[in-house]
Parts: structure tokens; sequence; C-alpha cells
């Protein structure tokens, strides 16, 4: 397929950029592939295996965005912090 064919039926080198859209074509064809297996696989499986799968990524999901608000209010926290300290010494 990288090849094409003239009138004359002579194979013709692609040029590197035709070339490197012929391979994203076929990397996003086996992307798409790839995903309609998954889509077909979970097409096939009881609604409440799907639906317990979901609800353990939400509670993962849930503690991810816990820790990650108590890192930035950790964070925000300590540079009061510090910036009440750095104030305190200039006055």
């Amino acid at each position: 397929m990288a090849d094409t064919l003239h009138s004359s039926d002579q194979p013709t080198a692609c040029s590197p950029l035709e070339q490197e859209v012929l391979d994203e074509y076929a990397l996003l064809l086996d992307n798409l592939n790839k995903l309609s297996n998954v889509l077909s696989s979970l097409a096939e499986r009881p609604t409440a295996e799907v639906l317990d799968g979901l609800r353990m990524l939400e509670r993962k999901t849930s503690l991810v965005c816990t820790l990650l608000k108590a890192s930035v209010y950790s964070i925000v926290l300590q540079q009061q912090i510090y910036g009440g300290e750095e104030g305190e010494g200039q006055g």
C-alpha cells in the first residue's frame, strides 16, 4: 500500500512525508481496531460487572483527587507559614 501505481504499472516510491502519513494512518487503524475489540468485549460483559468496575474506578479517582487536594493545601499552607516568617523577620 506504500507504493502507488501509475498508468504504466511501474511502482513509484513515496516521499518521506507521504510515507509518514501512511504510517500514521496505519497506526490509527491499529488503535481503532484495538478500541473496537475493547468495546466489543465490554458489550459482551454483564452490565453489573461493568458497573462494579466503574464504581471501583470512581473510588480510586476520588481518593487520588482527595490526596491531590490535600497536597495542594499543604503546599499553600507551607507558603503562608514561610511568607509569615519572612514578613516578621523584615518588620
